[in-house]
């Protein structure tokens, strides 16, 4: 999970140094289209699958939500500090809590309702509206957060039918298919080593989505999403040291109040799973 945060923080860096230029729908759609390369290992397993009519409807329904959060996400990336995106990122786990609560119609405690209310709190304590010019980037983050915790939820529903290798190629298939008509609606031709960035970020992409499944498969996740945290570390230290982008303390303290709700969720969740179960075996599911 050490390794999964550092790779995913690279990813971050590489579309921060692309700059504005290239706009981030058709960013995104060159980062997923030639990160297909990396799914040909999995083609047997997603041609041996044999999906039904719904499940293929839940995977598309799924791809259109992380189009939407993916498009959003590069265009934040591009536009404010590396530790602002990084920091509201971590809001996504909330609204899943808050989504499944809804949609899936799992019981939403006090406990979980302060905690998440907690969480917004941090939010407001990062973009602190009245005191300083809240960006479109800051916004697009808010929006992307929801379309990845919604793109999260379909995940759980369809783990639970099909193997990963089939979730992930699908969610590669479907959101390369989402992104292209937005991406060919402005399209701006790119240079060779704008090209080669976003090659580099399929593959950091890629390999921090295979260290991360990894670290899921290998421990619970109360003991694999407290690392998981150091993510707003490195992105803090990457924005300073090469990005020039200073310590904002609020961001900070916004960030830790997010993940601080977040920790607190993860934990009732893993306690209230070994008390359901018998006997106690932490699973994680990715």
């Amino acid at each position: 999970m050490l390794v999964t945060g550092l790779l995913f923080v690279g990813v971050t860096a590489l579309v921060k140094v692309n700059g504005t230029r290239i706009p981030a729908a058709e960013s995104a759609f060159l980062r997923y289209a030639m990160g297909l390369v990396f799914l040909l290992p999995m083609i047997g397993a997603l041609r041996q699958s044999r999906l039904s009519l719904r499940q293929h409807k839940l995977f598309w329904a799924r791809g259109l939500a992380h189009t939407g959060g993916v498009a959003l996400w590069f265009y934040a990336m591009a536009r404010i500090p590396i530790a602002d995106v990084t920091a509201m990122n971590y809001l996504a786990p909330v609204y899943v809590t808050l989504g499944a609560a809804l949609f899936l119609g799992e019981k939403l405690a006090l406990r979980r309702i302060l905690a998440v209310v907690a969480a917004l709190v941090g939010a407001l304590i990062i973009l602190r509206p009245g005191f300083r010019e809240v960006g479109m980037g800051h916004l697009a983050m808010l929006f992307a957060a929801v379309f990845f915790a919604g793109s999260y939820l379909l995940a759980k529903r369809m783990s639970d039918e099909t193997g990963p290798a089939v979730v992930v190629s699908m969610l590669s298939l479907t959101v390369t298919v989402g992104l292209a008509p937005l991406a060919l609606a402005n399209w701006v031709s790119p240079t060779g080593s704008e090209l080669a960035v976003l090659f580099a970020v399929a593959a950091l992409a890629t390999a921090g989505h295979y260290t991360m499944s990894m670290a899921f498969a290998a421990a619970p996740v109360t003991v694999t999403q407290p690392v998981s945290f150091l993510q707003l570390v490195w992105a803090i230290l990457l924005g300073a040291v090469f990005f020039g982008e200073g310590v904002d303390p609020w961001v900070v303290v916004g960030g830790l109040v997010i993940i601080g709700s977040i920790a607190f969720i993860t934990m009732r969740e893993a306690a209230l799973k070994r008390k359901m179960r018998t006997p106690a075996v932490p699973a994680t599911k990715f």
